[in-house]
């Protein structure tokens, strides 16, 4: 008898969660106003994000030293990889030649492995500031 009575409540307790939950529920429809020029500045903001200026992207680093030299090893990255952009960066006292902008470590890596062959001392870093 008391398992009985004790399945009536059960069943009465979720009936009543039952009807309150459905009882106040609501419905209603959702309008967004929003400018038109959003999408432009996302269009904008997705271009930015493709340049190689991005700062969270990896680069490698060929070569550090003086400008004579630095234009030679960049005229010979240039001339062995092709599908990676490289630049001639002056930080004093140094000319230094970074290649590549990579969006992941995994993928700056894998061209690591590919650069080494040619250049030894070439490393992946994360530059600290935008480049100009």
């Amino acid at each position: 008898m008391k398992t009985l009575s004790l399945k009536i409540s059960l069943l009465a307790f979720i009936g009543c969660l039952f009807l309150t939950t459905n009882g106040f529920a609501q419905q209603g429809n959702v309008t967004v106003n929003q400018d038109k020029n959003i999408d432009v500045l996302l269009d904008l903001k997705k271009e930015m994000n493709k340049t190689d200026n991005a700062i969270d992207r990896y680069k490698i680093q060929v070569y550090s030293g003086n400008r004579s030299d630095a234009e030679a090893t960049q005229s010979k990255f240039n001339s062995t990889f092709d599908k990676w952009k490289s630049n001639i960066v002056y930080e004093y006292p140094n000319f230094k030649i970074w290649a590549g902008s990579f969006t992941t470590r995994l993928e700056a890596d894998r061209a690591l492995k590919e650069v080494k062959q040619k250049f030894s001392s070439a490393f992946i870093f994360k530059p600290k500031k935008e480049i100009k």
